[in-house]
């Protein structure tokens, strides 16, 4: 019989932390999936920050479907003489689910990738011109589209780009043979200090509007349709500007690897 019968505590806090001890101490599967239920919530959360609304690639559910299966192998796993929160060691495991899940779709046409593969070029050929600041106007005008036409793409790209900055951000841990906690968040796995000090140095100095959508993102946490809600603009346009930071971020990366 399942030992969640002894649990008759109202604390919400200590009837986790009982049933994290009776599973990792006796493997019930009760436990476990009580645990689960517990932490469906992040997956959402997770989800929701990842994935614009208005996204017409991947449908949200698929997408948590996805997490819950970073959750369960982030359940599996978790040590708890670490003294880590679940809650940090969880969120790298289901976002690496999902953008695992990401890379395997056939999300976009080639003729739509192969106008996201020339504007991150425009991009990664900049870096060896400081003088240039790459602007909507100078995409468009390099490639012979239209300035609503590179923010379209920009926009549909959002999560093409996220799966592009991490795999920047994964290969410089490797050329540095820097260890990657396994609870450390995607966007802040980078531990060599040179490479930390160009994104900072990067964030600085871009324009108030596009640090402040990095600031509210990744510091504050809030959701793309939240942060277009303060800009007062379109969560498209928040999408378009992410984007735009995370191909700027990317290039400089690979410049300095």
């Amino acid at each position: 019989m399942s030992e969640l019968k002894n649990i008759t505590s109202n604390d919400k806090e200590a009837n986790l932390e009982k049933l994290w001890q009776i599973y990792k101490e006796t493997g019930d599967n009760d436990a476990k999936n009580e645990i689960l239920m517990n932490y469906i919530k992040l997956v959402k959360a997770i989800v929701r920050r990842m994935m614009p609304k208005y996204n017409r690639y991947n449908e949200f559910d698929d997408l948590v479907n996805c997490g819950v299966i970073g959750l369960i192998d982030a359940v599996e796993r978790f040590d708890l003489s670490h003294g880590v929160k679940f809650e940090a060691y969880a969120i790298s495991r289901i976002r690496g689910e999902i953008l695992d899940y990401m890379r395997l779709q056939d999300w976009a046409p080639a003729s739509m990738r192969k106008k996201i593969n020339a504007i991150t070029d425009i991009f990664e050929q900049a870096e060896i011109n400081p003088d240039i600041y790459i602007t909507d106007e100078y995409v468009a005008g390099k490639l012979d589209m239209s300035v609503d036409q590179v923010q379209k793409i920009l926009a549909q790209s959002h999560m093409f780009n996220l799966m592009n900055f991490e795999d920047t951000v994964n290969a410089a841990n490797a050329i540095n043979s820097a260890p990657v906690p396994e609870n450390s968040l995607p966007e802040n796995r980078l531990l060599d200090k040179e490479l930390k000090q160009t994104l900072v140095d990067l964030i600085v100095s871009l324009p108030e509007k596009e640090k402040l959508v990095i600031t509210l993102y990744y510091y504050e946490g809030l959701l793309l349709k939240e942060i277009a809600d303060i800009l007062d603009v379109t969560e498209s346009r928040v999408s378009q500007i992410h984007s735009k930071v995370l191909l700027r971020l990317k290039a400089k990366l690979k410049a300095a690897m």
